[in-house]
């Protein structure tokens, strides 16, 4: 069972720019989406086969996720359950009879930390509302997190150290989220890989040259970690500043 994670930067710039052809081509059971930047009623997307999930911000135009799936889900979760924090459409967790489906846009801490507070209290929530799901039966959560967990998972560690996105704040934060039962399943199958990006800035020929970041994920509960056979991240797929990432289950292990 394949499944797929993009941050799109805005879908329908995305849609531009092959994003049915990406989609088609990685022909996933579950394809998850961050940063839709869309209204309920503003797009009328055609796919075939798929049912449709969306999660759509308050804000005209900004954050936002989206499900389309092969299989009808058991129910469907919209938010962490934390109203100041379910406003901007980040989060949404679909039922399956052997696990939970998340994706998550992690809020970014912003230029100068000035949103930690804020996201320290996302993170917070969000790794409460994983560990509720995982009591009840194995989480496979995805998405753009916001977050380069170790050195190895950007080009300039150095230079950046302290910035959105490599703050001891938020990388303290993603190791208690792995430490409260969950498995980074790229680093689980590449333990010492470099180079291994999924966003680049637009700037500075960054992704010309892979000067990215490891930023996109999945995590599975740790008891589920065996049935994961792959772990790609898909960096020829343009389209967006991010790229897709994704796993590849053997489902009679779930």
């Amino acid at each position: 069972m394949r499944l797929i994670s993009w941050n799109v930067n805005g879908l329908r710039a995305c849609l531009q720019k092959d994003f049915l052809a990406a989609f088609r081509e990685l022909d996933a059971e579950c394809f998850c989406l961050q940063e839709t930047k869309l209204q309920a009623g503003q797009l009328d997307l055609e796919l075939p086969g798929y049912e449709q999930f969306w999660n759509y911000a308050e804000k005209k135009g900004y954050s936002g996720t989206a499900v389309f799936t092969r299989r009808t889900p058991l129910s469907v979760q919209y938010g962490v359950g934390v109203p100041e924090l379910d406003t901007e459409g980040r989060f949404l967790a679909l039922e399956f009879p052997k696990f939970y489906l998340v994706t998550c846009y992690t809020p970014n801490a912003q230029e100068g930390l000035k949103r930690i507070d804020h996201r320290m209290a996302w993170d917070d929530a969000f790794r409460a509302r994983l560990r509720a799901l995982d009591a009840e039966k194995p989480v496979v959560a995805c998405g753009d997190l916001n977050v380069a967990h170790q050195e190895m998972d950007l080009k300039n560690p150095g230079p950046n150290r302290g910035n959105a996105g490599f703050s001891d704040e938020e990388r303290g934060k993603f190791s208690e989220l792995l430490a409260a039962g969950f498995t980074d399943t790229f680093r689980h199958l590449h333990p010492d890989a470099t180079g291994a990006y999924s966003w680049w800035s637009y700037r500075f020929n960054a992704r010309k040259n892979n000067a990215g970041w490891r930023i996109d994920y999945f995590l599975v509960s740790d008891r589920i970690a065996g049935a994961v056979t792959a772990a790609p991240i898909y960096s020829e797929i343009y389209g967006s500043d991010h790229c897709p990432v994704g796993i590849e289950l053997e489902e009679e292990q779930l």
